[in-house]
């Protein structure tokens, strides 16, 4: 009986765990990669540090049109089947204490060198520099085809729309795509004076004038309006909101620490303590002074005010400014900035314990090109890993 022939379109995180796991069951594995590498978005995940996975994965850190969907694979192929199956190749992994995980070397590159050594040694035969334009062709020379080509996010990586229209093609409904983990435009002439600034802070999340969401984390200012980690853990849902065109806000506190009292209280003592301290000079022993010379610019208060000229009043003004700054946002940074992409070809046309077409016997769908978009965290790695041992269980098998 001859072996099984299997095409993987897409040498990212899905297809590479999928291609190894057909390979280790002696089937014939073709990847075919439009880059002139494979692993590109694995490469530059966490910096180079690559945030491989997370150890506390649920169904409530994804989203999608067909929520359920993802619980089958997080439990067949979760941390512990993941784990295993790195140290059977080499790869340890450091589980911080967050529950994400990185490899133990802290590159990224370790854990492509390793899956693609891996994959090569199993007879993964990996084109590179190789586009399918005909997905149908493929089914004349392969026993199944599997698309995992990711999404529009990060277009210089070449992320594409490519997956989407191969599903069209037989039939499939796609969820309206959009970019998530992605930077925030915010209407403001500030923002730009502030670029290039970061602090820790809140920002809080609303749609229609309605509070939505908060994050914790480092915010960092830009000419266009606002990223850092805090930003991007609510820009799922802003970019959504932004897609029904919902009026956008968010709010920044830049002093977590503080409530309007305490920091009132303290620019109030500050002042009295030497009547000819500025509130420059007050306000850059708390915040970046350009984050300050933002505030005062909004609040049309001039750097040289005196301690003797704020009082009560003024004070807490400042301090509701600085603990509530609202922004309108106007877009996201778009495909090319984000990390990931939501939408995508529609779950509930898919098999969730095979990944197989419910519309294409022998097609199967991997990773982000599905409606199924995780928290910044691992958890976007953790699904890829999951959809492409699952396919190949299921190609293996039949």
């Amino acid at each position: 009986m001859k072996n099984k022939k299997v095409a993987i379109i897409g040498g990212g995180a899905s297809g590479l765990l999928c291609a190894i796991f057909c390979a280790k069951k002696n089937l014939l594995v073709d990847i075919f990669e439009q880059n002139s590498k494979c692993a590109k978005k694995i490469l530059v995940s966490g910096n180079g540090r690559c945030n491989i996975t997370n150890k506390n994965l649920s169904a409530s850190d994804y989203s999608s049109q067909n929520p359920s969907f993802v619980e089958f694979a997080l439990k067949e192929f979760g941390f512990g089947e993941f784990e295993r199956f790195c140290e059977s190749i080499g790869l340890l992994l450091d589980a911080k204490d967050d529950g994400r995980v990185y490899p133990l070397s802290n590159e990224a590159k370790s854990v492509a060198s390793l899956l693609l050594g891996h994959a090569k040694s199993l007879g993964v035969n990996i084109h590179t520099d190789t586009k399918i334009r005909d997905i149908k062709k493929l089914f004349g020379e392969y026993d199944s085809v599997v698309i995992a080509t990711g999404s529009e996010a990060a277009s210089h990586l070449g992320g594409n729309r490519d997956g989407l229209e191969f599903a069209e093609l037989f039939g499939h409904n796609i969820i309206p795509t959009y970019p998530s983990l992605v930077q925030l435009h915010l209407n403001s002439s500030v923002v730009k004076k502030m670029s290039g600034t970061k602090i820790d802070g809140e920002v809080t999340l609303f749609i229609n004038n309605k509070k939505d969401s908060s994050c914790s984390g480092d915010i960092l200012f830009a000419d266009y309006g606002a990223s850092g980690f805090a930003v991007l853990d609510i820009s799922q849902r802003a970019s959504v909101a932004l897609m029904e065109f919902s009026h956008v806000s968010i709010s920044i506190n830049l002093l977590p620490a503080f409530n309007v009292q305490k920091l009132s209280n303290y620019i109030n003592k500050m002042s009295e303590l030497d009547p000819k301290i500025t509130i420059f000079e007050i306000l850059i022993g708390l915040i970046p002074s350009k984050i300050v010379s933002g505030v005062l610019e909004e609040l049309d208060i001039l750097h040289s005010t005196c301690g003797n000229e704020i009082g009560i009043k003024l004070s807490k003004k400042i301090a509701n400014q600085m603990l509530n700054w609202r922004f309108d946002v106007s877009d996201t940074h778009g495909f090319r900035h984000a990390e990931v992409a939501g939408g995508g070809v529609d779950t509930t046309e898919i098999n969730p314990k095979t990944f197989e077409s419910l519309k294409q016997k022998n097609l199967y769908f991997c990773g982000e090109v599905l409606d199924v978009v995780g928290r910044r965290g691992g958890y976007n790695f953790a699904f890829a890993w999951a959809s492409g041992f699952l396919a190949a269980r299921d190609i293996s098998r039949t």
